[in-house]
């Protein structure tokens, strides 16, 4: 597969996850901030701001509106709503010789539906824009795994898709680290990852930081999940390298890192799981950051790797 059509299929897996998950976030903040008056809107869109690690603009109070003109309308932040399906779609048009034509169509009328759908938002209210890019999302991701062959462009799709999940869900992870072990912000973190109904099921409605902390980062079961995302690119890339095995350790420094990243998680016990999560959690978020880079160098040939902003998140 010529590099260049790689890279597009890695970026457009990357983008439409951050498209999604920052929905999810955002979708829930602001549900939260028009629900309880009681909140600081001002405090609360910045704390949002620092999961994201965006720059919160100076002299602004903020709240729900300039909260999603920044990080869902704008087309000046590269990490906004609007960017990532702007440059998925970008990519994908790039890439049409490898992309099935739903796959080309969905994203295409998802673009040019954006419009449209910013002024219905504005109208009557975000939670209907988001509800439209988790749901192009999911139709995105259904006719890539129905209509792609299972040959290495589906896996660098696979591969981008999965290394941005887990950054997403070690920042949301990051965002609650401070908090008491029943704080609702646990729910806030379940409910952003699309992780509330398959958590509560699977702990019968038992909450508390642990359990939380041990689904998001551990589940071998929940696609969201840290552990499931990593283990998923590093199935990627192991297909990826088509070089014969090496007799004495990885093969290339992509899989190196991620597979230590998933070893140190499968062999953590459940009790160790927050002493030092913050610790463990910034690991987790240079894994990331190392992984695109290796990413880049191996197979398209070209450094550094775009991140979300130059901005880390502040503890």
């Amino acid at each position: 597969m010529l590099a260049r059509n790689a890279e597009s299929l890695y970026w457009i897996g990357r983008y439409v996850e951050r498209a999604d998950d920052t929905a999810r976030i955002l979708d829930v903040s602001v549900h939260h901030l028009l629900e309880d008056a009681t909140v600081d809107a001002d405090a609360t869109s910045r704390q949002l701001l620092a999961v994201l690690g965006i720059t919160p603009p100076d002299g602004t109070t903020l709240d729900v509106r300039p909260l999603t003109d920044l990080v869902a309308f704008s087309r000046d932040h590269a990490g906004s709503i609007v960017s990532s399906i702007t440059s998925a779609r970008e990519n994908t048009r790039v890439a049409r010789e490898v992309v099935s034509t739903e796959l080309w169509e969905c994203i295409n009328a998802m673009w040019n539906a954006l419009p449209d759908r910013q002024k219905a938002a504005k109208r009557t209210g975000p939670h209907s824009f988001f509800s439209f890019v988790e749901e192009r999302a999911a139709m995105f991701a259904g006719l890539a795994d129905s209509t792609m062959s299972r040959d290495d462009g589906w896996r660098f799709l696979v591969l981008g898709r999965s290394v941005e999940r887990v950054d997403m869900i070690v920042r949301l992870l990051m965002s609650r680290v401070g908090d008491k072990p029943s704080s609702p912000g646990w729910v806030t973190v379940l409910r952003s990852a699309g992780a509330h109904d398959t958590y509560l099921r699977t702990y019968r409605g038992a909450l508390d930081a642990r359990r939380v902390v041990q689904f998001l980062l551990l589940d071998r079961l929940f696609p969201r999940s840290v552990f499931h995302a990593l283990r998923q690119a590093e199935s990627c890339l192991e297909q990826l390298d088509h070089r014969p095995t090496v007799r004495v350790g990885a093969k290339a420094e992509a899989i190196r890192l991620l597979g230590k990243a998933r070893s140190d998680l499968e062999f953590l016990r459940p009790e160790e799981l927050l002493e030092n999560l913050t610790g463990r959690l910034l690991d987790l978020q240079t894994t990331v950051r190392d992984v695109g880079e290796a990413v880049s160098q191996q197979y398209f040939h070209s450094v550094p790797w775009v991140a979300w902003t130059n901005a880390e998140v502040s503890l």
